[in-house]
């Protein structure tokens, strides 16, 4: 089944983006492709299973009907009622995630079709470019009035959430943190990392000991994904006053630039009194630390690659 996909930075915080676009009957107030729309039944634009019919610049009506909207995850998915376009089994989400460092909003559209051999590829850029691409870039340009919300309606994913733009494409960011023992060679506070038994780091079940600062930490890799990119460990083994530590870091393409959104969250149990103290430490001194210094590392590779090839 085709997919077409496009992600984007836009540079407002997540609840003032999401006012916006949770309105099911507001793509013609943002969106520069759509010329007007109405819910049918006088129905309300949250409720879902209602329909809205619009139309498009040029005249094209099309249908499509409200399947899923969460406030909670910040996203809301639809698919085709009725639609001159040769897709069939039409079903497309926008969901939005916060970019904690910066407070922007990491956008991604995408939808998933059935359509007759030889059409891929026309409906393939007319989505992800004509649609989705098209209607990013408006809201970028857009001022948001500030939103009094409460981020993700007082259900966060995690206790601990830290996620950040780095400026390279997906791949060359996760050649670096998919190796489980290499984090050493890109985190200051990190040192004398080894994989315990000789053991492989992509291997699923192996543990890293190391130090950081005065800490020895021991961590099991639980689990690790090539095809989304992200990967899963527990701790076994540390000074810090918690239990059941779990951490998963994820990697997603940013299409507007070939940049990567990281998301690294972390769970973990405590007592109340050091709870927001961890969460500090490991948001800022581990999670977007890391991030960071990922970063700085490929944008000084990328300079000296540069600098060899005399450009």
């Amino acid at each position: 089944m085709p997919k077409a996909y496009a992600s984007a930075i836009i540079p407002a915080p997540v609840e003032s983006v999401w006012a916006v676009v949770r309105d099911f009957n507001a793509l013609p107030s943002w969106h520069p492709g759509i010329a007007r729309s109405e819910i049918e039944e006088g129905r309300a634009p949250d409720s879902v299973g209602c329909v809205r019919s619009f139309h498009l610049q040029d005249g094209s009506h099309i249908r499509e009907k409200l399947l899923s909207l969460s406030d909670a995850r910040y996203s809301v998915t639809y698919d085709f009622q009725t639609s001159p376009i040769p897709a069939r089994n039409y079903q497309a989400t926008i969901r939005l995630t916060p970019v904690t460092a910066g407070d922007a909003t990491f956008a991604e559209w995408w939808a998933t079709y059935d359509c007759d051999q030889g059409e891929e590829a026309g409906l393939q850029n007319l989505f992800a470019n004509g649609v989705f691409k098209t209607g990013w870039d408006a809201l970028k340009g857009r001022d948001f009035p500030a939103v009094s919300a409460e981020r993700w309606q007082g259900d966060r994913p995690a206790k601990v959430f830290c996620s950040s733009v780095i400026d390279a494409p997906v791949a060359k960011v996760w050649e670096i943190m998919r190796d489980f023992g290499g984090m050493a060679g890109w985190h200051s506070d990190i040192h004398d990392m080894t994989i315990e038994g000789g053991r492989r780091s992509d291997e699923v079940g192996c543990v890293r000991s190391f130090h950081f600062g005065e800490d020895h930490l021991r961590e099991e890799l639980l689990w690790l994904s090539d095809l989304d990119h992200r990967f899963g460990y527990r701790i076994l083994k540390s000074a810090m006053p918690l239990s059941n530590y779990v951490a998963e870091a994820s990697l997603f393409p940013v299409t507007d630039g070939d940049r990567t959104f990281a998301v690294w969250t972390a769970d973990f149990r405590c007592a109340p009194e050091v709870e927001a103290e961890l969460v500090e430490k490991v948001h800022h001194n581990v999670f977007q630390k890391a991030f960071d210094t990922v970063g700085s590392r490929l944008k000084r590779d990328a300079g000296n690659l540069h600098h060899a090839l005399g450009l």
